[in-house]
């Protein structure tokens, strides 16, 4: 059964790495997905370098602009599903 945790960011430089790890050191196991709307901030970054930690266990969807929290879940919903995740 295929599980994954999305992640919407915008600006989580201070954040994201911590989130992750906590994420990924729980006893379940989880795959996460990153939406990141441009953050200037540089947290996809911060992310790309955690994805050779955590190789097919952590994923990043980049997105051009703050386009908004419900269309970052919907984008990543279908992501997720089409991808055969579960839940």
């Amino acid at each position: 059964m295929k599980k994954i945790v999305i992640i919407p960011t915008y600006n989580e430089i201070e954040n994201i790495e911590k989130i992750i790890r906590a994420v990924m050191n729980l006893p379940e196991i989880f795959h996460i997905l990153i939406i990141d709307d441009g953050s200037p901030d540089g947290t996809a970054n911060t992310v790309k370098g955690l994805q050779n930690e955590y190789p097919e266990k952590l994923f990043l969807l980049e997105r051009k602009g703050k386009q908004g929290l419900g269309t970052a879940y919907i984008a990543g919903f279908k992501w997720s599903l089409a991808k055969g995740y579960e839940y």
